[in-house]
């Protein structure tokens, strides 16, 4: 059963070795925030850090992953706080938000090795597709995240996640529980 340590936990799959991380992700660890786009590398939509590295997980298996640290956008930052995902938001660089977990962790190992990237860099590191085309604005949105990286900026676009249902339920009337009649 391969072993890895997946955002900071070692995890064991009980899965067919061949099986793409993607899946074991998804399914196994129920890390849906790695997303199923073209399932052969193509899009980027799947993309993870592996060791490091911004890797495709519908081309890695989970027996090439055994023994190696493995960061999915969950694990980026949990509570939206890390450069890219600020840029991305203040930048406006999220249309549907498909595309935008993979442009993340691209960009994030981008920034780790090189927080001054130029826009040649940038386009030759993120080579995500993303159906809303917003590349314009993503060249921006790292650029300024490795400002803030560098800390020559400090953006506070996204807030942090977190109201409890209950709240939601006060704030949106259409997410308050069911009444149920009584005598049933």
């Amino acid at each position: 059963m391969p072993r890895m340590t997946v955002n900071d936990r070692p995890l064991e799959f009980d899965m067919d070795p061949q099986t793409p991380l993607l899946w074991a992700l998804r399914d196994a660890a129920n890390l849906t925030g790695t997303k199923y786009g073209c399932g052969n590398g193509d899009c980027g939509a799947c993309m993870v850090l592996v060791d490091g590295a911004a890797l495709r997980s519908c081309l890695v298996t989970i027996a090439e992953a055994e023994g190696r640290f493995v960061t999915t956008i969950e694990g980026l930052s949990r509570d939206r706080s890390h450069p890219v995902q600020q840029a991305l938001v203040a930048e406006q660089a999220i249309q549907c938000g498909f595309c935008t977990p993979g442009i993340a962790i691209a960009a994030a190992a981008l920034l780790r090795s090189n927080a001054n990237p130029s826009e040649a860099e940038i386009k030759a590191a993120i080579p995500n597709l993303c159906r809303c085309g917003v590349y314009p604005r993503l060249v921006r949105a790292i650029q300024r995240a490795g400002r803030v990286a560098r800390r020559l900026e400090t953006i506070s676009a996204a807030p942090p996640p977190g109201i409890s249902t209950e709240d939601a339920a006060r704030e949106v009337p259409a997410l308050r529980p069911a009444q149920v009649p009584e005598g049933e």
